[in-house]
């Protein structure tokens, strides 16, 4: 097991600045996952941690020693690769012991640790077979055999489940996270995919741009989004971002967005332009003509479209002022926000049809803000992360 710490690593190809000034403590036995669309740093980054790329600036260290100039057979790590890099010539059996031989270990050691990580695996029956006769999740277990079989300190994944058909992938997100808690070990495992991060890490690194955008639990980084960015990639459908005015009137804090007005907590605020944020599953219908809670916000909207997803539906509404315009099946105009395009998920049927002209309503405390200059979070009161009905006071910029 092991502790790793990123610290202000950098790495640029030509004028590209791949990884930006990273920092990251990822704890001993941690999962962390390296989340972010393709082309973010995030790969980069986990080879260098690997030592399969030298940093530009920056220090690697694990536990305190600095390994960011050791050759990558120094740093008692072992990498996953996304192709899996199985030697097409040799069995299962010789691929998983092919790190033990490599470092001249006794012949009885590698076949004793050999036939105790095919055990942990399932792969006793697969050990005389060569990669070509195996499945794509049993050439994925192999590859993972083979890292585990050298005992590394830490594990390095680079999207090891993107091969494999969704059925596939479901089971062995299950499998790696099982053995992770089994083992205790330190993970870092990047992917693009939001399902993986939030079903298996204890810890997910957001990436964009080379950048750090956030680090929390999967919790964390949901509920409480840091930015735009980080709204906007997670969820399915994603956060609903609308271009909106925050500003205290008769005592209140009003969120005004695209001529529909939600009524937040008792105080006052400068107007402030921000970025208003409701998940698609924090919004509910009212019954028709029926009012908001007491305390809730009213929105009404057009349908524009809706998805069938088995036992949910997303319902797509066209609110405000843009409600009445031609708009496309998921209520936007090429997605900008300015159309004020919502989504609205729950079990189906949620009873909605195109061209329904239906009222939503959203709890105060579901609702997010971001500044529309820098995209950051907005907080209510400079001591906490979400706002609170109690003790409002300005707009500032969260920390989170």
């Amino acid at each position: 097991m092991a502790r790793i710490r990123i610290e202000g690593l950098s790495k640029v190809f030509g004028a590209t600045r791949a990884v930006d000034d990273v920092s990251l403590d990822v704890a001993d036995g941690d999962f962390l996952v390296l989340l972010g669309p393709s082309g973010c740093g995030k790969t980069t980054l986990l080879r260098m941690i690997a030592g399969l790329i030298q940093p530009s600036t920056g220090r690697i260290l694990v536990e305190d020693r600095d390994i960011t100039y050791l050759p990558p057979r120094e740093r008692d790590v072992a990498m996953v690769f996304q192709s899996y890099a199985l030697y097409p010539h040799l069995s299962v059996e010789r691929n998983i012991g092919f790190p033990l031989r490599a470092a001249r270990r006794p012949k009885a050691e590698i076949a004793a640790r050999v036939r105790e990580v095919a055990a942990q695996l399932e792969l006793d029956g697969l050990l005389g077979r060569r990669p070509r006769e195996l499945s794509g999740g049993q050439r994925q277990r192999v590859a993972l055999g083979r890292a585990l079989v050298r005992d590394p300190r830490a594990f390095l994944m680079d999207e090891p489940l993107s091969n494999l058909d969704a059925k596939l992938r479901t089971a062995t997100r299950t499998e790696l996270t099982a053995l992770h808690r089994r083992l205790g070990s330190t993970f870092v495992y990047v992917t693009h995919d939001q399902v993986e991060a939030m079903t298996m890490a204890t810890r997910i690194a957001l990436l964009d741009g080379g950048r750090v955008e956030q680090v929390g639990t999967p919790t964390e980084v949901y509920d409480q989004p840091a930015s735009v960015f980080v709204a906007g990639f997670l969820g399915a459908p994603p956060m609903n971002l609308l271009p909106a005015t925050a500003a205290g009137r008769g005592g209140q804090v009003v969120v005004t967005a695209d001529g529909v007005e939600i009524p937040l907590w008792p105080g006052g605020a400068d107007p402030t332009e921000v970025t208003l944020g409701i998940r698609p599953e924090h919004l509910r219908m009212l019954p028709a003509g029926a009012p908001a809670p007491v305390g809730s916000a009213r929105l009404a909207g057009t349908v524009t479209g809706v998805e069938n997803l088995g036992s949910e539906e997303v319902g797509w509404l066209a609110v405000g002022a843009a409600s009445a315009a031609s708009t496309d099946r998921k209520g936007g105009t090429g997605g900008d926000a300015a159309s004020a395009a919502v989504a609205v998920r729950g079990p189906r049927p949620l009873g909605l049809a195109i061209g329904d002209r239906v009222a939503l309503t959203v709890a105060p405390e579901h609702v997010h803000l971001f500044s529309r200059d820098s995209g950051r979070r907005l907080a209510w009161r400079p001591d906490a992360k979400v706002p609170h009905p109690s003790r409002p006071v300005e707009l500032t910029t969260s920390g989170a």
